[in-house]
């Protein structure tokens, strides 16, 4: 088939979009794959279309080779399944909820979890039907506190999102497994490179959880690597857990006066002034432990004060903070906190005063307190006495203090040691384009998924759930895929298989134009005729490596004499051809 850009729907142009602040944001819309609507929302244009669709027919491809059916549900939901399960809720202003004429509660759904367990609840009532698997392309919403970076983080976005459904937990990782073969496949199809992390399974649920990232300076994910194989994006990684020390000859803890010390630095260097080490070593940040505090409000509204103690010479991540208090807002204590809480000194707070216990749920303030793994018994620490301009050293865990719980939530630095031993890791950026979980029975028991087992009793199914960004990914390809002039897309999802221009005036050249277009368009190649009879050659070659389509085809001065120039936009090459020889390249 002949598309003719004579009669096309597509406008360029030639400067960036103000709002654009990446290269595939700025691309696609000068390119008219994509016109802006609203913050984070798009409209699609013919050529953007015809991409998105061939990245979503290879996912097709191979998640029918994967044995999973394609359905497709409403972006429009009621409230009653999601509020079922928590997640009504627990999305917070994430989720669009808006009500119908009769003051009946829905949402624009942010993922189908609950209705692909209704329908398979609805359908499926003996294990002799399962294992299921099930997946739709569907587009999805939530909404985007700072949308930005054009479909990279969006209010509106395409997905694939899979189902399985098992009897037995056997099943479920055979099914998962499935699908994450199905996931390696479609991403080396497209010419994505990738790395599979561990993560944290968030508002989804579930057990085990891994991410699909793609490797790039522009996402917004950290993840950490080992050269032993372990990978883990910053929230799932846990920090080894050192042995404890003899707590038997350690120092007495001893307070001394601390006045202008309001940094870890400015403590470390006055601490090794006035309270030198009898090891002869210098104090380091290392070895001072910060009590970060925390309001940790609840999908309730509750708000209560946390605090937490890490080593001085990190900060708390509030990634991973978050994670570790799910369902909740967390934020930084303000002064109507510390206010609120005379036992906690600003700047000088510890988990003791005068020997006795100040932090902990058994302390004088009552104030839950949480400590990082690596503060085991035995290691003994420079922190606040909880008096105004004073510290304490050689405050021992274990033997001065103790905790309510740990929990792993300090910065994850280069260098750190990986948890399975396979060696220190790196950190590296990365974008997020698929995400796999198993679910277990979370969605299965709270909407009332059941099956008959073999020995005729209700068993409750597993489930997992498997999600690709559609319009990421071809963001993503685009990001990946250009140079200063414009798109260069891969040959698997490129709009067109050729870009043919036929430049000048010469009746000749639209003549010979014409021909090669129809043949090759008859031997099965996707031909953008660039037939614009008026345009000049600059303007049709400046279209040309903005649109993106891999080879382009140009039929000008020399096709009297039978000629062709090809060029290969990924090669950065150019050719002339004899017009005879042309389609034989696209055979």
């Amino acid at each position: 088939m002949i598309t003719r850009l004579s009669n096309y729907f597509l406008k360029t142009l030639r400067e960036d979009p103000a709002d654009a602040e990446v290269a595939s944001h700025k691309l696609l819309v000068r390119a008219g794959y994509i016109r802006r609507q609203a913050p984070g929302v798009f409209g699609w244009m013919p050529l953007g279309l015809r991409v998105k669709a061939k990245i979503e027919q290879i996912i097709r491809e191979e998640m029918a080779a994967a044995g999973a059916h394609e359905v497709h549900f409403p972006a429009l939901l009621p409230r009653e399944p999601y509020e079922a399960t928590g997640r009504w809720e627990e999305y917070g202003d994430a989720l669009f909820r808006l009500r119908d004429r009769h003051g009946a509660d829905y949402l624009l759904a942010p993922t189908h979890e609950e209705v692909f367990t209704l329908m398979v609840k609805d359908i499926v009532s003996s294990y002799k039907e399962l294992p299921l698997a099930l997946y739709q392309i569907q587009d999805k919403y939530r909404d985007e506190a700072r949308p930005r970076a054009g479909l990279l983080r969006g209010r509106e976005f395409t997905m694939k999102d899979a189902y399985s459904f098992d009897v037995s937990d056997e099943g479920l990782s055979a099914s998962y497994q499935r699908q994450r073969d199905a996931y390696e496949r479609i991403f080396s199809r497209l010419g994505v490179e990738y790395v599979i992390v561990s993560a944290d399974a968030g508002a989804m649920g579930g057990s085990r959880s891994e991410e699909f990232l793609l490797p790039i300076e522009i996402g917004e994910d950290t993840f950490v690597r080992s050269a032993g194989g372990y990978a883990a994006n910053v929230e799932a990684y846990r920090a080894p857990v050192p042995e404890a020390l003899p707590i038997e000859g350690q120092p007495a803890a001893l307070v001394f006066d601390s006045p202008n010390t309001p940094t870890i630095d400015t403590l470390v260097s006055h601490t090794n002034a006035v309270l030198p080490r009898a090891d002869g070593r210098e104090w380091t940040a290392a070895d001072t432990l910060k009590c970060v505090v925390l309001a940790v409000t609840s999908l309730e509204g509750e708000r209560e004060l946390v605090v937490i103690g890490i080593p001085g010479d990190r900060d708390a991540d509030m990634k991973r903070v978050e994670v570790a208090f799910p369902n909740c807002a967390v934020e930084p204590a303000n002064e109507a906190d510390f206010a609120a809480h005379p036992a906690l000194v600003k700047g000088y707070i510890g988990p003791v005063l005068h020997g006795e216990a100040v932090l902990g749920t058994e302390g004088t303030s009552g104030i839950r307190f949480l400590l990082d793994p690596r503060v085991v018994d035995g290691t003994a620490w420079v922190t606040g006495a909880n008096e105004h301009e004073k510290h304490v050293a050689y405050l021992v865990a274990g033997r001065d203090f103790t905790a309510d719980g740990v929990v792993d939530v300090a910065s994850v630095r280069e260098g750190d040691p990986a948890p399975d031993g396979s060696g220190p890791v790196s950190l590296a950026r990365g974008m997020e384009i698929g995400h796999i979980f198993e679910l277990g029975r979370k969605y299965a028991e709270a909407l009332g998924l059941k099956v008959l087992d073999e020995n005729g009793k209700l068993v409750t199914v597993t489930m997992g759930s498997y999600g690709i960004g559609v319009t990421r990914i071809m963001a993503a390809l685009a990001e990946l895929n250009h140079d200063d002039r414009g798109l260069i897309w891969p040959r698997a999802i490129a709009p067109f298989d050729v870009h043919l221009v036929a430049t000048g005036k010469d009746p000749v050249v639209f003549e010979r134009a014409e021909a090669l277009a129809a043949e090759l368009s008859a031997g099965g190649v996707e031909v953008l005729f660039d037939d614009r009879p008026k345009v000049s050659p600059g303007v049709k070659f400046g279209d040309a490596e903005l649109l993106g389509v891999p080879r382009v085809v140009v039929v000008g001065r020399d096709a009297a004499e039978g000629f062709a120039e090809v060029w290969d936009r990924a090669g950065g090459t150019k050719e002339r051809v004899a017009l005879s020889e042309v389609p034989g390249l696209f055979a």
